[in-house]
């Protein structure tokens, strides 16, 4: 008969990582549920998927380099009704990532438009999407640098393989005539095969001024937004009516 050390061996050997931590839970919801022999390995093996699922999630999680988590649930939609929630509600099936299409989210700072972005990447990732995060300016200091070394064609070939590349704060530091041109090979790259989300707090008309090359911005744009949802919010802040609301409770107890 097998000991639960050598249940515990082979499991470890298998992969089973579910059963290696819990033979001896698995024994006794087997036993005290009296479960038929498919009964049990159905158990075993769901466990074992929803294990694997957990730690997907988590190591994608990981990759992507969130700056901090969101989610679409926690978005107060009713701040920013500007946003039509039937487009939300679309996006939400992810049929864009699956068809390399993009998003722009536009707005002035502190809308939301960060943490829908992050949403949106974080329900990709769950979803079995590669995700990657970085600010603009990231992106173009890493770009430059690999162009610098000899080494970006490594970059951009990695780069280009993510299926969803998040893109946040463009417009926030205007981009030199060479970093315009390295985002332009990266759009080109990416362009109907994987999905792109940018973040801005400038119309798309302004983005010859950040690019520093109207040319570029206009090739850039063509290409995003060939296949693309087109987000613009136009509410206040997050942050400012978080700070209003602080004063306005200050002013109250101070009254009281």
């Amino acid at each position: 008969m097998a000991s639960d050390n050598n249940l515990v061996a082979m499991a470890d050997r298998l992969n089973l990582t579910f059963c290696r931590d819990h033979i001896e839970e698995i024994i006794s919801e087997t036993t005290n549920s009296r479960m038929n022999p498919r009964e049990i390995l159905q158990f075993v093996f769901s466990r074992e998927i929803s294990r694997r699922e957990e730690n997907r999630i988590r190591i994608g999680i990981m990759a992507a380099h969130f700056p901090r988590k969101c989610t679409l649930e926690e978005f107060d939609f009713s701040v920013q009704p500007c946003i039509d929630t039937a487009v939300i509600r679309e996006l939400k099936t992810l049929s864009w990532a699956g068809s390399g299409s993009n998003i722009l989210f536009l707005g002035p700072p502190g809308v939301g438009k960060t943490h829908l972005a992050i949403g949106f990447g974080l329900l990709a990732v769950k979803q079995g999407y590669s995700v990657l995060f970085k600010t603009a300016e990231a992106l173009i200091k890493e770009l430059s640098e690999a162009h610098e070394m000899g080494k970006l064609e490594q970059k951009m070939q990695k780069l280009a393989k993510v299926k969803v590349l998040i893109i946040d704060e463009l417009g926030y530091c205007p981009f030199s005539a060479n970093g315009s041109h390295l985002l332009f090979q990266l759009i080109s790259r990416r362009y109907e095969s994987k999905s792109t989300v940018i973040t801005s707090n400038r119309p798309v008309s302004d983005w010859g001024l950040i690019l520093g090359d109207t040319t570029a911005a206009t090739a850039i744009l063509d290409r995003l937004l060939h296949h693309c949802s087109v987000l613009t919010i136009n509410g206040d802040s997050y942050r400012l009516l978080a700070a209003k609301k602080a004063n306005l409770l200050a002013k109250n107890e101070s009254l009281s």
